[in-house]
């Protein structure tokens, strides 16, 4: 299982290079962690013969993921197992009975419940003032970062990948390129976001490369951009500095939705401006919580 093929006909590479760039972050170390399993550390993705996988391999690599994850971080490896034994036999590298037999694994199944959780105004407020103690370019960095991830509603991806260009401080526009599923997309960030980012501007300049770019110890700005997990890495600091309950950047996402929501803007709107594909993922977004249903059956007339 260990000789390598060629790029063009090996299953693994086929499918990742067919995926966006932020997808492939997620799929290509779930495909490592799954090679290494089942070769004792002697294969990553690309080295795999994933077509002389059977049903006896798949069966066995279910069963010691779910003892090593979580049943969603199961799943989503288990979806790249398939997708590149599919490629595999679409290659012609695995027979219809084998590959058939080898994909006949069922998911895990995963607790229903929400995902995630919307943060109080008073929360993000704590968030800004600790950013505005930080002063200098580290905390206007993070208070702009915090005014993207609240004011735009950004998947960490797109987050990572503006550049200056793409921000239009007179009407505060945000140009998302290549978002999820490859689209492109305006976004528009309210005014004191606007002036946070503008406040970001004077430590980061107006050189042409990245909005968001990481900070050394003296304080001098890299022009270059903020990795995924540099956002994370920032967000759970100032969340432990604020003395608030951990959360995600993702949770700035429902926040958004939700408050949208709350304010009456339609849903079509909103799936817009959050990117989604159809209106269906917007509303599993919304976490207003009940008092919304309350209010809602409070408006009918008798």
């Amino acid at each position: 299982m260990i000789t390598p093929q060629p790029l063009t006909m090996h299953p693994a590479a086929v499918y990742l290079d067919g995926l966006s760039k932020g997808s492939r972050a997620t799929m290509e170390p779930a495909l490592n962690a799954i090679a290494k399993l089942i070769t004792d550390g002697q294969c990553d993705a690309l080295t795999l013969d994933w077509a002389a996988l059977r049903y006896q391999h798949t069966a066995a690599i279910r069963t010691t993921l779910m003892k090593k994850f979580a049943p969603a971080t199961v799943n989503k490896m288990l979806s790249a197992l398939r997708r590149v034994l599919h490629e595999a036999f679409k290659l012609d590298l695995i027979d219809a009975n084998d590959y058939a037999k080898a994909v006949d694994f069922k998911s895990i199944k995963v607790e229903k419940g929400l995902k995630g959780r919307a943060l109080t105004r008073a929360e993000i407020t704590k968030l800004l003032q600790v950013c505005q103690e930080q002063r200098g370019a580290v905390g206007a960095r993070d208070a702009a970062l915090i005014g993207i991830l609240r004011g735009a509603g950004l998947r960490r991806a797109e987050v990572v990948n503006l550049t200056l260009k793409d921000f239009h401080p007179l009407t505060g526009e945000l140009e998302i390129c290549n978002g999820k599923g490859g689209k492109d997309r305006s976004v528009y960030l309210p005014k004191i976001a606007i002036d946070l980012v503008n406040n970001w501007l004077t430590f980061r300049g107006h050189r042409a490369g990245a909005l968001l770019c990481p900070i050394q110890k003296g304080g001098q700005v890299e022009l270059r951009h903020l990795t995924p997990q540099a956002v994370l890495l920032i967000v759970r600091k100032l969340a432990n500095d604020a003395g608030i309950t951990r959360f995600s950047p993702h949770d700035f996402r429902r926040t958004f939705c939700s408050d949208l929501l709350d304010a009456g803007v339609d849903l079509v709107t909103v799936q817009k401006l959050a990117g989604h594909s159809n209106p269906a993922i917007t509303s599993k977004y919304d976490r207003r919580g009940e008092q919304v249903k309350r209010k809602a059956v409070d408006l009918l007339k008798f």
